[in-house]
């Protein structure tokens, strides 16, 4: 897929289009889709997840962002309020950031307790095993920048006063502690990708190409084999199943 404006917006729309068609059959199928987005800040996540809804049901897409936990979510089981917001039959839920937050920006910036974060990384992959078992069709999605890119975006960001709502205080530390995220980000990988509920990651120092290869995985996961045939499957230097190998061999940002 060309990053050309031209060529990005025909292949876009074709890929929507194909999301709406999906998103019609899931309406008659009641299927259930979760799809996480995480990543290093200033990846894309926001970007990407527009292009994803743009043309689909409000009534059965939502995107959950949520706040930073109160102090009763503190007291609860950790799961419990993402729990709240899973889908019910032909839904489709996107968490832009999830509970995997227990497993980054709280392990980097010490918002949890290490005892906290070493039981979440236990037991994530028995909570998404619960829900993929439950008919759940769960994907995740892990963006990687690099550090340079990263410091582009995150500038860019607060010049421009119509951005001025995602710039976050958290933006400051991002660069400075760029190895400690990168070793968080390692070890969340390692401990909670499995073959029921694999990371994806994708290289997005390209926004476009990037967007593009998000959309034609998500399709080749949740269409109806009709219309996954007519979509090429995301180039592999693009997105790729995350393997042990991804760590050391540059597929993943350092």
């Amino acid at each position: 897929m060309s990053d050309d404006k031209h060529d990005y917006a025909h292949d876009l729309a074709r890929l929507q289009l194909a999301l709406v068609n999906t998103q019609i059959a899931t309406a008659k199928s009641g299927e259930r889709t979760v799809i996480l987005f995480e990543g290093r800040d200033g990846a894309g996540k926001d970007g990407s997840i527009k292009r994803i809804t743009e043309h689909l049901s409000n009534r059965a897409t939502r995107v959950v962002a949520l706040p930073k936990p109160s102090d009763r979510d503190r007291t609860s089981w950790y799961f419990q309020r993402y729990v709240a917001h899973l889908p019910a039959a032909g839904e489709m839920v996107i968490f832009n950031r999830s509970w995997y937050n227990r497993a980054g920006v709280e392990r980097v910036m010490g918002f949890s307790t290490p005892a906290e974060q070493e039981e979440f990384l236990r037991d994530a992959p028995n909570f998404e095993r619960m829900l993929v078992e439950s008919g759940i069709k769960l994907i995740k999605l892990w963006l990687d920048i690099s550090k340079k890119e990263q410091k582009e975006r995150l500038d860019a960001r607060r010049k421009d006063q119509l951005k001025a709502l995602k710039v976050s205080d958290l933006d400051a530390v991002a660069q400075k502690k760029w190895n400690d995220y990168s070793n968080a980000r390692d070890e969340m990988l390692l401990q909670t990708s499995s073959p029921i509920a694999p990371w994806i990651c994708v290289r997005a120092n390209h926004k476009k190409p990037a967007r593009l290869a998000i959309i034609a995985h998500i399709l080749h996961r949740i269409a109806p084999p009709e219309i996954a045939a007519k979509i090429a499957a995301p180039e592999p230097e693009r997105l790729f199943p995350f393997d042990r190998e991804a760590i050391s061999d540059g597929r993943l940002y350092r």
